[in-house]
Order: C-alpha cells, then structure tokens, then sequence
C-alpha cells in the first residue's frame, strides 16, 4: 500500500514538470543506498541526454593540512562538501555551459590538479547523501528522490565498498561509521527524507519506480524535443 501510494503521489507530482527545458533530478539517502545505482540506471536509460554528478567530487580541499590531519575530517558533515560550487556548477549547467568537475582522491583526501570536463545536457542527475539537507540544493532540484534502504545493508555495502575501492581497513571502516557516519546520518540524512518528492525503497533495484521515472522523462523529453 505505501509502495503505491508514493506512486500515485509522485504522479500527481511530475505534472508540474512539463515544459522545462532542463531537468534536475536529486537523488539522496545513506550511504549504501544505492543512489549511485539509481542515478545511472537513469543515465543509460537515456544516453546521450543525461550527464551524472556525485557530491563526493566537491569535498573541499585539504592539501594544506598533513595527511592524519586530513584523516580526521569529519566528512559526513555538510561543511565538508563545497556546496557554493556545486550549485554554481549545476546552475551552469542548467544554463547550457560547459563545466570542470573537481576530481577528488579518496586515498589521499584531496582533490586533484586536473579536472573532468562536463557538458550540458537535458536531463542532469546529482546524487549524495546530504544533497536534501541544503536548502539551496532542494530549491534548485526538479524532482528530488529518497533512496531508503534498511541500515544493516548499507553498512554492509559500505565497508566493502571502503576496503576494495578506497584501500581501507575494516578496522578504520568500522571507526568511522561509528564516529561520524551513523550520527551523521541521523542528524542530516534521515531527516532530510522529507524534502523528497519521492522516497523509493531498493533504489536501483525497485521496477515500479524506475518504470515510473522513466516513463516521465521520455515524456517530457518528447516535449522538449
């Protein structure tokens, strides 16, 4: 009964979103989520039309400070992420500009010298954990999605993906969710769920809502067009 009422809701929704000639979509939740799978079903549903940003490219930088320093960084606080120049970005975007995407190293903590060249495109998908728990970023966002997934398979997914992407030990896994993740979580994340037009279980994996969001998008890309 929820699963269908979200549904209905979010249809009642997407009628506001006829005739824009860029789409933003938000797509938000813990981490673990699944947002990252949501965001590039979404993508290779359309390609050539969808560009994909993640705000774990615009944690702000910390060369300036040793690297057990850097360690140290809360980084599931809102003020490690450079929101002013995610927003600016994705503004530009939605303008039709081109842009350079910060490329950060999660070994090293830092952003790269060099950056990623992104183009304008219809519909421009940003995803992250706190994306929802910045009002700037709520107003600028077209259609916000929530990804809910239970806690004990985002932890799951989380140390897997920390050890055998980011080189981390289970050890300092574990330390970080307890110390900063999992509280952060409650005090941002979650709450933040309620700014969402759409909150859907399995992210990713839920038929019905990608059927639903892609059968939007199409539509509203054929009025575009």
């Amino acid at each position: 009964m929820y699963r269908i009422l979200s549904l209905l809701i979010a249809l009642f929704y997407f009628q506001s979103l006829s005739g824009m000639e860029t789409l933003i979509i938000g797509i938000a939740g813990g981490t673990g989520s699944g947002k990252t799978t949501l965001a590039k079903k979404i993508a290779e549903a359309f390609p050539g039309q969808a560009v994909l940003i993640s705000q774990d490219s615009y944690y702000k930088e910390l060369a300036h400070l040793s690297l057990s320093e850097r360690e140290k960084t809360n980084f599931d606080h809102p003020d490690s992420i450079d929101f002013d120049l995610l927003i600016q970005q994705l503004d530009a975007l939605r303008q039709g500009q081109t842009i350079e995407k910060p490329v950060y190293n999660f070994h090293r903590h830092t952003r790269e010298r060099y950056t990623e060249t992104v183009h304008a495109n219809k519909i421009i998908i940003v995803e992250g954990i706190l994306l929802f728990a910045i009002p700037e970023m709520c107003e600028l966002c077209d259609l916000k999605l929530f990804v809910d997934t239970d806690d004990d398979v985002r932890l799951l997914r989380r140390i897997d993906r920390d050890i055998h992407e980011r080189s981390r030990s289970f050890e300092s896994v574990c330390h970080q969710y307890l110390a900063t993740v999992k509280p952060m979580h409650e005090v941002f994340v979650q709450p933040s769920k309620k700014q969402a037009d759409l909150i859907i279980p399995h992210g990713g994996e839920n038929p019905w809502a990608l059927e639903l969001i892609f059968s939007k998008l199409k539509k509203e890309l054929e009025i575009i067009d």
